[in-house]
């Protein structure tokens, strides 16, 4: 009787050792075709948008780190995720979730503002993968939580664990990835001129690069030219401003945004040529004085004024107004007490950028408006601001004479509506003076 029990009890346990291997596995299976049938269609997208289907003015050549790397990584943790536990695995499928759904989010902007073309389609269909990949990484580590041992170890451990996941998301992967979006997606409303029917004029500006600009020109009554950038929504209030002064007014659309060709880049890297390709314009034209040719900059597009004046002494005066970080660069310059930690965010943002966007990261603003001297610069900035425009204080400090600060009582970039009549006197009077005899 022994001995016969014995290897029936034996095989009661390999029979049921075969159906615990059976559970364990038959959910992989499921969640590595899922997994893989997620991924397949994010990559899609990528190699849509990167090299099929890439920006008017751009070619697949232009796109080869930001499509190739991206298919690398996908390609990577699709291995990581073969071979890993189900914590590895439910962290692979989390950041290519993160991915997942702000790579496509370009279709569905681009959809919602003037409707679905090339490349949004893959976007449409793509982004419910990244969620289904976001869902796949809480289900696995839901279901592969320790239960076993001490209760408080248990959740101690599951504590620091998920302290480390925010930190490092918050710090790293999402600013990592947002870059992404930034590098993808540009402003696509172009709304009404400014200007009657009869005062402007409809334009394409060719880029060094071989693009296609497309703006508006109000000629100018004085000789005097204003370049008003970037784009042709935030800079309309200016626009109408100094024509009604008899400036001459350039608004157009930056590369990547409105009706204009290129990749687009939310911190305006590379941007300084559009203003090069505007410059060469206004010297072609008969009611300019190639000498008394200015510029004012909002946000984003006073960075690129800052640093098409440092490069050219073609602009003979310019005025930025919020001005603040672009990459690390500028980050550095945060003190300890107001930002330290920014400078992983931007660290990890500056990185994202180069990467997505194809180019290095531009020159630290604060040496580059030392070089504008002695041309006059006015810079202007909120002391409710974002984006670290409270740098434009060191900005000035570096600058060199002449130079003008002034810190209005408003919002990023509100300074014309916080007070429309101090705002207008003060600009026109700057250009009054350096740019009219």
């Amino acid at each position: 009787m022994t001995g016969t029990a014995t290897p029936m009890r034996q095989r009661e346990g390999d029979e049921g050792r075969g159906e615990r291997r059976v559970r364990r596995t038959s959910p992989a299976r499921w969640e590595r075709v899922l997994f893989l049938v997620a991924v397949t269609m994010v990559a899609a997208h990528i190699v849509d948008d990167s090299f099929a289907q890439p920006e008017p003015g751009t070619s697949a050549a232009d796109h080869l780190v930001s499509g190739l790397l991206p298919l690398a990584a996908i390609g990577l943790a699709s291995l990581v995720h073969r071979c890993s536990r189900a914590g590895a695995r439910a962290v692979v499928c989390l950041a290519l979730g993160v991915f997942g759904v702000v790579a496509p989010a370009e279709g569905w902007y681009y959809t919602l503002q003037r409707g679905a073309s090339g490349d949004d389609y893959t976007g449409l269909v793509s982004s419910p993968a990244g969620l289904a990949l976001l869902l796949l990484g809480a289900t696995v580590l839901w279901t592969s939580r320790r239960r076993g041992g001490r209760w408080f170890r248990r959740y101690a451990r599951r504590g620091l664990v998920a302290v480390a996941g925010t930190l490092s998301a918050y710090f790293v992967v999402v600013p990592f990835i947002l870059t992404y979006g930034y590098t993808h997606i540009g402003r696509s409303v172009v709304p009404p001129p400014p200007f009657a029917a009869a005062d402007y004029e409809t334009l394409q500006l060719p880029t060094s690069d071989g693009l296609k600009l497309v703006g508006w020109y109000h000629p100018s009554e004085n000789g005097a030219v204003v370049i008003c950038f970037a784009g042709r929504v935030k800079t309309r209030d200016a626009a109408r401003f100094l024509a009604r002064h008899g400036y001459g007014v350039l608004l157009f659309d930056r590369r990547g945004e409105g009706e204009s060709e290129g990749d687009p880049n939310a911190f305006g890297w590379g941007g300084a040529r559009d203003i090069e390709a505007a410059v060469a314009y206004l010297h072609r034209r008969a009611d300019v004085d190639p000498e008394r040719i200015g510029g004012i900059g909002f946000s984003v597009g006073g960075e690129m004024m800052l640093e098409a004046a440092a490069a050219s002494d073609d602009l003979r005066a310019v005025v930025s107004e919020g001005a603040g970080i672009r990459s690390y660069r500028e980050a550095a310059g945060l003190d300890i007490a107001q930002g330290w930690h920014w400078w992983p965010i931007w660290s990890a943002t500056t990185l994202g950028t180069a990467v997505f966007s194809n180019s290095l990261p531009p020159p630290n603003l604060e040496d580059l408006v030392a070089r504008i001297a002695p041309r006059p610069v006015f810079l202007i900035y909120a002391d409710n601001g974002e984006g670290g425009e409270h740098l434009s204080e060191n900005y000035y400090r570096s600058a060199r004479e002449p130079k003008s600060l002034w810190r209005t009582s408003s919002d990023h970039i509100q300074g014309y509506h916080s007070d429309p009549e101090r705002y207008e006197k003060a600009v026109v009077d700057f250009f009054d003076e350096t740019l009219l005899p």
